[in-house]
């Protein structure tokens, strides 16, 4: 993807670039607006010439080419990078039946796409997609949003004010969670005092006294780790410290996506954009491996007669129904995407269930109550030798793991 990535960080440059040229597209456009309706009014109190006419068709065309040369480079910056998409992406993108065709479905859809742009930040293209879809968003819940990035807005200048004001009036809920949001702002800010220039320790300290304080008892080590990083000042030194990382931007950036994720909590809305992780797994891979595993089954389904000879490569995490068969499609993913632990057997290579839990046998080894079951079974429900180490086990002695 690095080529296509490339080209759309130059379009963007490009974009930037004509915004701040003068005059703009849009002043063009409205200049040549003006001329037409000084001409219609002429027309109109009939005080029209021929020369007036002339001078319109050369404002027209002055106007047409002042426009094509602004959006010269942006049109080539266009092509490159659908050349470089063609490029990248060779074969044709797949063709699916309508998964939205009921009224109810598309309904659904369009809600959750206008929040998607309410909750990322994105007020004008929300309320567009809104009146275009004419669909009903409360007002409560637009004020939420725009109350949430406002806030978030104040943290990236580095102004924890709005957000500490928001922790005090959800404290309780905070607390219920174990959320450290209220202590990260506090220590925030004590971090910034801490390196203010010129170097005084002081401030930072009456303000540990003042505010830190209290969260002795929940965050001792970090509290202590605070107040003994002074003894490492200043800056260059911290750095060089145990305590470097208090030195770290990610002491205030980290503070946006915690404060996003509490605020949305609140709200009864999941931790991540639910469209964006979406977006995230399957054009990370994982609708690349299901329509490759789909084509693949497709031209050659004959000549399998069960689903384990299926040429599938897996990797982890993410499992794919397919058709008629049982198929399993494991797809990696980033950390903040897996939602829980996961135990696919080494022997059958299902995955495990309430009804086929993991059994843990005497050496250690785990697999599912099944497979250890039909290992059982075929040596006449004896002991039974472990398929990865030599120790021997028995059904009984197994134990139900629970991950």
């Amino acid at each position: 993807m690095d080529g296509p990535l490339k080209e759309l960080s130059k379009l963007e440059r490009l974009t930037e670039r004509a915004k701040g040229k003068t005059p703009s597209i849009e002043n063009s456009l409205d200049s040549l607006l003006q001329s037409l309706r000084e001409v219609k009014d002429r027309i109109n109190a009939g005080s029209v010439t021929e020369d007036t006419y002339v001078l319109l068709a050369q404002t027209v065309e002055a106007k047409k080419k002042e426009i094509d040369e602004k959006q010269k480079e942006i049109y080539n910056g266009i092509a490159r990078l659908g050349k470089a998409l063609d490029k990248k992406f060779t074969q044709p993108l797949p063709t699916y039946e309508p998964l939205f065709a009921s009224k109810d479905a598309l309904a659904a859809l369009e809600r959750t796409i206008a929040l998607h742009f309410l909750r990322t930040g994105q007020f004008s293209t929300a309320e567009a997609f809104i009146q275009e879809c004419k669909m009903v968003i409360e007002p409560e819940q637009r004020i939420k949003f725009q109350d949430l990035h406002r806030i978030v807005l104040a943290l990236k200048r580095q102004d924890i004010g709005p957000a500490l004001e928001w922790s005090l009036k959800n404290r309780e809920f905070l607390r219920k969670r174990s959320s450290p949001l209220e202590f990260y702002l506090h220590r925030s800010q004590f971090v910034r005092l801490l390196l203010a220039e010129p170097f005084d320790a002081g401030p930072a300290i009456s303000y540990a006294n003042a505010t830190l304080r209290s969260f002795y008892p929940e965050h001792a080590t970090e509290f202590q780790r605070l107040l003994t990083s002074v003894l490492y000042l200043p800056k260059e030194r911290l750095q060089r410290s145990p305590y470097a990382d208090l030195a770290s931007d990610s002491v205030h950036t980290d503070l946006e996506p915690l404060f996003a994720k509490e605020y949305c909590t609140s709200l009864g809305m999941s931790r991540q954009v639910p469209l964006r992780v979406i977006g995230d797994i399957g054009g990370g891979g994982a609708l690349a491996r299901i329509e490759k595993a789909r084509t693949v089954m497709k031209e050659r389904k004959s000549e399998w007669s069960q689903t384990d000879e299926l040429p599938v490569r897996t990797f982890s995490f993410v499992e794919a129904n397919y058709v008629s068969l049982h198929l399993q499609i494991e797809i990696q993913l980033a950390p903040e995407n897996r939602y829980h632990s996961i135990f696919a057997c080494p022997v059958s290579k299902e995955q495990s269930t309430e009804q086929n839990p993991p059994m843990m046998m005497t050496c250690g080894h785990v697999i599912t109550k099944e497979s250890l079951q039909k290992l059982c079974k075929s040596n006449g429900f004896r002991r039974v030798k472990c398929p990865y180490c030599p120790t021997e086990s028995t059904q009984a002695n197994a134990l139900h793991v629970v991950f």
